[in-house]
Order: structure tokens, then sequence, then C-alpha cells
């Protein structure tokens, strides 16, 4: 199972931020204006309070013009993120989360806390979801087999953190389990 070198490297968080700036994500613009032609599509029309879908990287930068209100993922709740950390400290297995959440909702807090309810709260939230998260995925790497890895519902920031580890141990355990073991008369051999 190992990489190729060009692979072993790991996005930063940087740039998983940065990717999931082509994400289609909601506003309510501030302002009217009928459909815009860019390179990355055809978006609009823009019309008050009706709400309508662009890429993230657009409703940042309208948002930081102050011409829309962006409306957050169905996600980023006091309710849903506090079942969701109810279910990592109690059950054994990563629970179901969006696959870029650790992403969209740094974006979301950072660009837009007075769209979200409670933001306080929600990156209170985040986070203990995010240690109790890191602290599974620990405790899943320590007990890694050659044959089966059970790693489920990784989303891609804990896969971008433990991506070069689990290359480097996948390539030890590969090379363990090829190499046989010396023969014991071999050993006393001088």
């Amino acid at each position: 199972m190992a990489l190729p070198p060009n692979l072993r490297q790991a996005p930063t968080p940087q740039e998983l931020e940065y990717i999931t700036g082509e994400m289609i994500v909601a506003i309510e613009p501030l302002f009217r204006m009928e459909k815009v032609r860019l390179v990355s599509g055809v978006y609009g029309p823009f019309r008050p309070p009706a709400k309508t879908k662009v890429p993230m990287w657009l409703a940042q930068s309208l948002k930081l013009k102050r011409k829309c209100r962006i409306v957050p993922p169905d996600w980023v709740t006091v309710d849903f993120l506090s079942l969701r950390l109810q279910e990592e400290t109690s059950q054994a297995g990563l629970s179901k989360m969006p696959f870029r959440y650790a992403e969209v909702a740094k974006v979301l807090l950072d660009i837009a806390p007075d769209d979200i309810m409670e933001p306080d709260r929600i990156r209170i939230l985040l986070k203990d979801i995010r240690e109790a998260r890191q602290a599974k995925c620990r405790e899943l790497l320590r007990s890694l087999d050659s044959a089966y890895a059970p790693i489920e519902n990784l989303c891609s920031m804990e896969i971008s953190e433990v991506r070069l580890f689990f290359s480097s141990a996948m390539n030890i355990i590969g090379k363990l389990t090829v190499e046989p073991a010396p023969a014991e008369e071999d050993m006393y051999d001088f």
C-alpha cells in the first residue's frame, strides 16, 4: 500500500480551505442583478430576499463587500452538532459528518459569524467534536493491521492529518510482513 513520493505530501489546512471555494452554498443577496456569467458558470438572478446558489468563493467575496447574507448549511446548528458530539463521546466509531465540515465551518465562522445562530457555541461544539475525533483517530491508528484498517467516516481534514503517518506506517508494516524472519541457526553464524 505504498504511495508514490508525489502523493505522500498531505495538503495543508489552507489548501483544503481553498478547495472548499468550489462548493455551492446558498446566499440571500442584498442587491438586484440578473444572471451573471463567470468562467465557473452562470449564477443568479440576484433578487432579495430570494435565495440563490453560488460557489463559496463568490459568497465570501459578496459577504466581505456586504452584498449578501450566507445561508449556513443545515448541519451548522447547535442541535445537530450537540447530537454529533454526544455520538462521538458515546460510540466507538467515528460519527458521520459532512466530508468538508471543518473547512466549511472555519470559512463561515471567519467570514459570516453574524449569519450563524450562536456562533460562539458552534465554535465550542466544533472544537469538542474535533478533539474527540482526533482521539479516536489516534486509537484507530494504534490498532493498524496490514490486512485491514477499520477507519470509516474520516473527513478531509482528518485524512490530511493522518495521511503521512498512515502511509509511513503501512510501508513499515508491509516490509515487516514481507521479509521472512531469520532462521535460528543463521542468527549465531559468525
